[in-house]
């Protein structure tokens, strides 16, 4: 197969080595049987194990093997950002390395691209090998978002999708340092679609989200894209005042027409804290958004490339952005 690249598969790699061989077997069998041009783009976010070394050595006698050597850990979106700045092909399918999206879904994606959609989803109808508080907190997590946002961000997917190069050089466009790519996705529009499969479970190795990160990600989706917390914070204020104020009243009123004044501090003290609880949480929802503007105004690359399998510049990468050169 020779001729421009169909099809870029985005790969990010986190110390996956005890998985990264069958994935590559699955990603070959599966897009050897399109009958297209492909490239796999490996991406290794900064990982202390042998995945980069496998897919080196896959990439000297596989010219569809390609990887793009982070400098160190930059996170999960932020590796997808950077498959998305080097892809070459006409549709770009982003898959994670841990085999719990089957890659054989892949061609019932194209399929639906080759219909007209120019975003594909899948959408996860069970969730395999996790936790229910891991099925849970994610399930809570997506319909607090789609309420909380006016983009149509789909609930129970993940980062497992196909989109078209139009929606890609869009994506290029967006500058944000924390990223949400999935809700960059569906904020661009286009015609979207969706499939649904059975999440598996992890083929080998550990999850690369733990709790901490879950959260992380949880405050990149819903501080980029919406601004209500800041109004809930704002509401919530003026009930604790109303609150205060009908107390204030209730405490005049006993006072100056009964006997039953109240004596000590405990009903004060209550108010206090419940006052000061509040101004600490919106202090906290304040310093979030704030935070993410000193992120932006700092214009640091989103990543840095160490090294490129095979060099960038290759014919391979003709269609390698202006935004990927500037990470170089």
């Amino acid at each position: 197969m020779t001729g421009q690249i169909r099809y870029s598969i985005i790969i990010p790699m986190y110390n996956e080595e005890a998985v990264i061989q069958e994935t590559y077997r699955r990603l070959k069998k599966v897009m050897g049987s399109i009958g297209e041009n492909y490239e796999l783009l490996f991406v290794n976010d900064g990982s202390v194990d042998r995945s980069a070394e496998i897919i080196t050595d896959y990439g000297r006698w596989d010219d569809t093997v390609k990887l793009i050597d982070f400098s160190r850990n930059f996170g999960h979106q932020i590796a997808i950002t950077a498959g998305m700045d080097y892809a070459a092909g006409d549709a770009i399918v982003i898959i994670d390395a841990d085999l719990q999206d089957p890659p054989e879904l892949i061609i019932d994606m194209i399929a639906k691209w080759k219909e007209g959609y120019e975003v594909v989803y899948a959408r996860r109808t069970k969730r395999s090998g996790e936790t229910r508080f891991k099925k849970w907190s994610a399930s809570m997590f997506y319909r607090v978002l789609r309420a909380s946002t006016d983009t149509d961000i789909p609930v129970d997917t993940g980062d497992f999708r196909l989109i078209d190069r139009k929606v890609c050089d869009e994506m290029k466009r967006l500058p944000e340092k924390n990223r949400f790519v999935r809700g960059l996705v569906s904020w661009v529009g286009f015609r979207q679609t969706a499939i649904e499969y059975e999440r598996d479970e992890r083929l080998a190795g550990e999850t690369k989200y733990p709790l901490k990160r879950m959260l992380k990600l949880c405050l990149d989706g819903i501080t980029s894209f919406s601004y209500k917390p800041l109004k809930l914070a704002g509401y919530l204020g003026a009930l604790l005042s109303a609150g205060g104020f009908i107390y204030l009243l209730s405490v005049i009123y006993l006072a100056i027409f009964t006997d039953n004044t109240l004596k000590g501090w405990p009903s004060m003290i209550s108010i206090m804290l419940i006052f000061n609880g509040f101004i600490l949480i919106m202090l906290g929802i304040l310093g979030e958004y704030v935070g993410r503007i000193y992120d932006e105004t700092k214009a640091r690359p989103l990543y840095i490339v160490r090294e490129m399998h095979p060099a960038a510049g290759s014919a391979a990468h003709g269609r390698r952005s202006a935004a990927a050169a500037r990470h170089e």
